[in-house]
Order: structure tokens, then sequence, then C-alpha cells
């Protein structure tokens, strides 16, 4: 087989992320609510501390990452199960900069806002592409989930950002994110910028989103929050994670070659 054969078939490879669909984004909402309500348990409820909280989730992550990488083909149970460890191990890593080194929700965000650039511009600079129909081959997949661990561990520092320090409180918090992925959406739908621009400012935005509405799930009442055990409400979100992906198949999205 020669080389021309080779990158032929690569570009016409079913990419190993799911196709796009509202579904996903349900699912992914709720996966970042989760790794909230899951990181907390761990890493407060069970007072194991942040740092411990970030070495336990940060062996999921790399089991599951280097699971995923190793698989032939998409599979949702593996797909999501790595997406919602590099929720919860970025709930614990945000948490342990932004409070235990001291540099507040502000530095936090700004840091790792830098790290997940600089993911995203490396990927661009090596594949020539960020985009999600590419991730085909374990290089491209590594980019892929060095860069979801980065927007990940943001969103938490963000989401943390908007209803401490901004003083939105999490339902405020919950709106203003809400609203920016309608007008994600919007632009979707009526400007022509790039899918692959829009595509991650939505994924980025959807972690804040669920970072807000798990702590507004777990949080003291007198913080603004319901109060719910964080074990029921983890144990709740993943039934429900779980249901989805079982009623509603996924598949893999269409490599770039289509």
């Amino acid at each position: 087989m020669n080389d021309d054969t080779t990158k032929l078939r690569g570009s016409h490879a079913l990419s190993k992320v799911p196709e796009l669909t509202l579904i996903f984004w349900v699912i992914k909402i709720l996966a970042t609510t989760l790794g909230e309500t899951g990181g907390d348990a761990v890493s407060m409820s069970m007072n194991l501390g942040y740092l411990v909280g970030t070495a336990i989730f940060g062996v999921i992550f790399l089991i599951a990452v280097i699971a995923q990488i190793k698989a032939e083909k998409f599979h949702p149970i593996l797909y999501w199960a790595t997406i919602i460890a590099t929720t919860t191990v970025g709930t614990t890593l945000a948490d342990f900069a932004d409070r235990s080194l001291g540099i507040g929700y502000t530095g936090g965000s700004a840091l790792l806002l830098t790290l997940l650039l600089i993911s995203l511009v490396t990927w661009y600079k090596v594949m020539g592409s960020i985009s999600v129909n590419t991730v085909s081959s374990p290089k491209v997949e590594m980019f892929y989930w060095v860069t979801i661990m980065f927007s990940q561990t943001l969103g938490t520092a963000l989401g943390d950002w908007t209803a401490d320090t901004a003083g939105l409180g999490y339902s405020g918090g919950a709106i203003i994110f809400s609203v920016l992925l309608l007008l994600v959406l919007a632009a979707y739908y009526y400007t022509s910028l790039s899918r692959t621009l829009l595509f991650w400012a939505a994924f980025i935005l959807t972690r804040p989103l669920g970072a807000v509405v798990g702590d507004f799930l777990d949080k003291p009442i007198a913080k603004g929050g319901m109060e719910l055990s964080r074990y029921t409400a983890s144990i709740s979100i993943f039934v429900i994670i779980v249901v989805l992906i079982m009623v509603f198949p996924q598949r893999a999205a269409k490599g770039a070659g289509h």
C-alpha cells in the first residue's frame, strides 16, 4: 500500500468522536454538571482535599484517554466516560489552582485560558486543523483530549468566577452562560463564522454552565444553592446520562474527507 492510498483512506476514516446532534449537547451539559458534583463529592464530602482528588481523577483520566486512543472505532460509553473523567479532574484541578494555590478565580481563569489557547494553537500548527472531524488518529486524539481537559478546567474556574467574584450567584451564572450559548447557536444558523470556532466556543461554554448548575444543586441554601446531597445528585445525573446514551444511539462523526 503506497503513501497516497494510506492518506486517502485516512482522510475518509470515521472520526472517533460522536456526531454533533442535540443529544450530544444535552449529554455534554449533564456530564459537566456531573463533573462538578462528582468532583466536589470526592474532594469536599469525602474530605480528601483538592490535591488528592486531582490525583485520583487524574489517574482515571489517563486510563480513560489511553483506552479511548487504543480503541479502533467510536464507542459511545467509552467516549462519554472519558468526557466525564475530564470534567471531574477539571473540577478538582481548578479548585486546587484557585483555592489551594491562592491565585483566586480570576488568576485561575486567566491561567487556564492561556493554557487552552496554547493547546489549540499548538494543535493547529502541528496538524493544520482543530476540527473534531479530524479526530481519527492517536496524535490528533492526544491534542483533542488535552484541549478538552484544559477547557473543562477553565470552565470550572470561570463558573466560580462568575458566581462568586462577579457576584452573579449560581442562577445568574447559569443565565449568563445559557444566553452566550444561544448567541453561539444564532451565529451558527445566521452567520458564516467558522463552524470549528463555533464548536469550540459552545464546547467551552457548556462547562461553566454545568459548573454553576452543579454548584446550584449541592451548595448550601444560604449561599444560593439547593443543598442536595452531592452523592445523590451525582448518581442521579449519571443514571440520566446512561439512559440517554442507551435510548439515543450515537454515530461517529464523518471524517474530514466526507
